[in-house]
């Protein structure tokens, strides 16, 4: 009982606080190293979807981080299609393990996620409608997941930021088991995404009829 008590009180509370815990204890503390996606996955084990969903999505939703989203849009779209087949923890091919993250610019994200105002949002969440983040719920949640992670995989302006802070919010409610966390980021990736596509082509078509005309 004591033991259990124990590991309890020593498991950081919160999304970004577990995250950061397992960056820091990666390769002996050495922050200056890299960490290969399939470390990082083997490491997070419990809720391994909603951890590494908000650890890949971070990078894209913040202004001015660069090469990062293109180096975690394609790990998003598989672990989005693997929660939507029902797999319990998430696979990565050999090639998407291999691929090298740097630790230090993922806390980098971590850290300015927070003074963001990322830990105050990651305060309200809490367990609420857990119904949605069970083993049914959670198909659902990642076949409408892939949709804004296709998004961020798309190297045109406009198709990061918010895509990512609505997986970013989904993978937190699935972290807390919280499903209104995860109802609005699915709303906000997707509406953002359904306005890119309605309002995209009109505008590039008045762009066009702008300047030749």
């Amino acid at each position: 009982m004591t033991q259990t008590l124990a590991a309890d009180a020593a498991t950081p509370r919160g999304a970004l606080a577990k995250i950061e815990h397992i960056l820091r204890s990666q390769n002996g503390g050495d922050t200056s190293a890299e960490i290969t996606l399939g470390d990082l996955s083997d490491a997070m084990e419990e809720r391994a979807f909603g951890l590494l969903l908000l650890i890949l999505a971070l990078p894209c939703c913040l202004p001015f981080v660069y090469l990062l989203p293109q180096l975690v849009a394609l790990p998003m779209v598989v672990l989005a299609w693997q929660m939507a087949m029902g797999r319990r923890a998430p696979w990565l091919p050999e090639t998407l393990r291999k691929r090298r993250l740097p630790v230090e610019g993922l806390l980098e994200v971590v850290d300015r996620t927070r003074r963001y105002g990322g830990g105050f949002v990651e305060r309200l969440a809490h367990p609420r409608l857990v119904g949605l983040t069970g083993d049914r719920g959670t198909r659902v949640i990642g076949a409408l997941l892939v949709v804004p992670c296709l998004s961020i995989l798309v190297p045109l302006p406009l198709t990061n930021t918010v895509p990512g802070f609505g997986v970013s919010l989904a993978a937190v409610g699935l972290i807390e088991r919280d499903g209104l966390f995860v109802i609005a980021g699915l709303l906000v990736g997707l509406a953002w995404v359904l306005l890119l596509a309605i309002g995209g082509p009109a505008l590039i078509y008045f762009l066009v009829d702008y300047f030749f005309r």
